[in-house]
């Protein structure tokens, strides 16, 4: 037996040849735990906890479902580039990510599209003064690095803009070895550790600046794919389709107004030659 320090959703651990194998809950495929497991089996095996009722919940923890579902993996642990809920379909990128519309099962994928490109945005809590650039900038990359085992070059950059800390991550197909983590997987580590759910056993993250603890108020991640993703008007959130609305009225009544003008103005022009006519008349009476 042994202990999977990079999972703790995990089962039926055995050490084989010095490294640790064990059984990803809910999926049953075998994981290598001297490295991440894929977005697709932690999402699958954090599903499977919940449907069972169990909870691993930190002290404060308040539960964040925001785009959690049940995946379909590969046996690669990859995701299936289409996922199902019964009778509605959708096509997701290599995060994971609905990319398309939900449509019913007649759906095709065709291909499961890579996202290259992962913007990870941190809000802190309010503080009098900022934090010193370089510090955050080093603590950030030595992290990513050394805790979730990505090489440095796919961090393209850590931009500090008080209270914003944003972190890309750029990682293309053609650049991605085989023995290579995803953006993908560092990206889901990364957002458990900072909500308070780390996915390591027994290994919090402690965000530390020049010695001080750092308190994260929000966490965002933005997902941006080899090929733009595919939705329609109806799947815009209200509040885009307000703004969009607002614009045309806007256009429109711009253009009521122009013609109005026009109108008021060509008839000033009728009346000024009509009276200039009869004064004419008048004159040669």
């Amino acid at each position: 037996a042994c202990i999977c320090e990079k999972n703790k959703r995990v089962t039926n651990c055995r050490l084989l040849n010095g490294v640790c194998w064990c059984d990803s809950v809910g999926s049953g495929v075998s994981v290598n735990c001297d490295t991440l497991t894929s977005k697709c089996l932690l999402m699958k095996a954090e599903m499977t906890r919940q449907k069972s009722g169990r909870r691993e919940k930190p002290k404060d923890a308040f539960e964040d479902t925001d785009g959690l579902y049940d995946p379909e993996c590969e046996n690669t642990g990859v995701f299936k580039a289409k996922q199902c809920n019964g009778t509605t379909c959708w096509c997701v990128n290599t995060a994971g990510v609905r990319r398309t519309d939900k449509h019913d099962a007649d759906l095709k994928c065709n291909q499961l599209v890579r996202t290259t490109w992962i913007i990870i945005e941190m809000k802190h809590a309010e503080r009098d003064t900022p934090l010193n650039t370089e510090s955050l900038k080093k603590f950030f990359q030595e992290t990513i690095t050394n805790r979730y085992m990505l090489n440095g070059r796919y961090i393209s950059s850590v931009l500090y803009e008080k209270p914003f800390i944003t972190i890309d991550l750029k990682q293309n197909s053609s650049d991605k070895s085989a023995e290579d983590v995803d953006i993908a997987d560092v990206a889901y580590y990364f957002e458990k550790d900072v909500k308070g759910d780390s996915v390591f056993h027994n290994n919090i993250l402690n965000i530390s600046i020049d010695n001080e603890m750092l308190r994260l108020e929000k966490t965002v991640v933005y997902y941006v794919d080899e090929i733009a993703p595919e939705f329609s008007m109806k799947s815009l959130t209200p509040g885009l389709i307000a703004v969009i609305v607002v614009v045309i009225v806007a256009i429109v009544a711009a253009i009521v107004v122009l013609v109005l003008t026009r109108r008021r103005k060509g008839k000033y022009v009728k009346a000024e030659v009509k009276e200039m006519n009869e004064m004419h008349r008048g004159l040669n009476a």
